[in-house]
């Protein structure tokens, strides 16, 4: 057995943690104050959509390396404690570290001599070198080590990770070195820094990420303009081994519960030290910008005009999520669109393979048949990549709706398909036949 490992939060971060070390042969105590969380997950019952997660929970627990609790006492005995902890912005967007400043130094007085308090949620550069004063311990070791999992790909990114970053001050020290070892059997590389970079490094990974996404929908725009195949620009770009493929597919704007977060956390910070990031800035306001183009195109296919009013249109939505793979809809893009279409009018029936009904929903009529968006619709949209979206009848579709025209803002579907089954395809960055308004 390796190292008892305790883990401060169930939520995405803290949960795959928690599940993850324990099928990499530690022992683990996740801690979370929700009781009745921990209730359902000590029953193996997991709250988020996560392919791979609910099997390793379930393993966890039947083998005994998995244990969930609401009485953080049980911390005591662990020799490694991991911050999976929430950080949301404040109203500034500075990330808010309350819920951390809270549990820390109940930390400090049940830690045993010699434990190592690691923080894995994302937080502000400089947090890392907080952490023994808010625990008031000088035996205890602080280390950061950032987690970089993507929702949909939590499992496998953990457990075949592109790297693993352990900062501590000075690099090296050995509690990094008992952090590394808990990832021995993954084989990932280990960059070793200090903490202020170790931190930094997150939110440098994600704002990135943020400003190619930013990128290649400004450039799909272009594409239309210019009449050119922004998929086949971004084939060509992404051949070049310097840029790569990955994250220069267009779409109606980048959201989750991250990137947002983040490129508002790292702004925040480059204003506070006197830095103008305008690119990242940029990045953010252009992304604002998709939601809006988005549903100018949607108005122009039903009306005509992009200003056209839609009250009392029947539009049909595919995906709410902010991205296929998960059912989270937190700043999703797909959500806030459909809520616009709505709140100008539409009537706005939606399907997601992972969202029901439920809060934040009041405005659409959320389904769980893909074919009913179609009833009387003069127009679907697709605003989550889902892959099983492109094995639907669109014949079927079509035949359903009041007048065939497919907004596909992921370009996730296939022209000539559609086409066959009597389909009207806009896409994103291609030019495209003017489709007439509808009544």
């Amino acid at each position: 057995m390796g190292e008892h490992v305790g883990v401060v939060g169930a939520g995405y971060v803290g949960l795959t943690s928690a599940a993850c070390f324990a099928h990499l042969g530690h022992r683990v105590t996740c801690v979370d104050i929700d009781e009745s969380k921990v209730d359902n997950l000590a029953r193996a019952e997991v709250p988020i959509s996560e392919p791979g997660l609910p099997e390793l929970v379930a393993e966890g627990l039947a083998d005994g390396t998995l244990a969930f609790t609401a009485d953080d006492t049980a911390l005591a005995e662990c020799g490694i404690v991991l911050l999976c902890l929430p950080t949301p912005p404040d109203h500034e967007g500075k990330p808010d570290l309350g819920v951390l400043e809270d549990v820390v130094p109940r930390l400090g007085r049940l830690l045993a001599p010699g434990a190592v308090v690691a923080t894995k949620s994302t937080v502000p550069v400089g947090t890392a070198a907080r952490l023994p004063d808010l625990l008031r311990r000088t035996d205890l070791s602080v280390v950061s080590n950032p987690e970089f999992l993507r929702e949909g790909h939590c499992v496998d990114d953990f457990l075949r990770p592109g790297r693993v970053v352990v900062g501590t001050d000075p690099p090296g020290s050995e509690a990094a070195r008992r952090i590394e070892r808990l990832y021995d059997p993954t084989r990932a590389p280990v960059v070793r820094a200090d903490t202020a970079s170790a931190e930094l490094a997150k939110y440098a990974s994600n704002a990135f990420l943020a400003v190619k996404l930013s990128y290649v929908n400004v450039l799909a725009e272009l594409c239309e303009r210019f009449g050119a195949d922004v998929g086949e620009v971004a084939r060509t770009m992404g051949l070049d081994s310097r840029i790569g493929p990955e994250f220069l597919a267009p779409g109606p704007g980048w959201g989750g519960s991250c990137l947002p977060k983040d490129t508002t956390a790292l702004l925040h910070a480059a204003g506070s030290a006197g830095v103008d990031f305008g690119i990242l800035r940029d990045a953010v306001r252009v992304n604002a910008r998709q939601r809006a183009r988005a549903v100018r195109t949607v108005r122009e296919a039903v009306t005509g005009s992009p200003w056209g009013a839609l009250s009392g249109a029947r539009i049909g939505v595919l995906g709410l999520a902010f991205k296929a793979g998960t059912g989270d809809l937190r700043d999703s893009p797909a959500l806030a669109i459909a809520t616009e279409l709505a709140r100008r009018g539409a009537e706005v029936t939606a399907h997601d393979p992972a969202v029901g009904p439920g809060p934040g929903l009041d405005a659409l009529q959320v389904v769980d048949d893909p074919y009913l968006v179609a009833k009387d619709a003069a127009a679907l949209v697709v605003l989550t990549e889902w892959p099983e979206f492109r094995d639907l009848d669109w014949a079927r579709l079509a035949a359903a709706t009041a007048r065939p025209v497919v907004v596909d803002t992921r370009n996730l579907l296939d022209s000539g398909q559609l086409a066959e089954a009597g389909f009207t395809h806009l896409p994103v960055g291609r030019r495209h036949p003017d489709a007439a308004p509808f009544g």
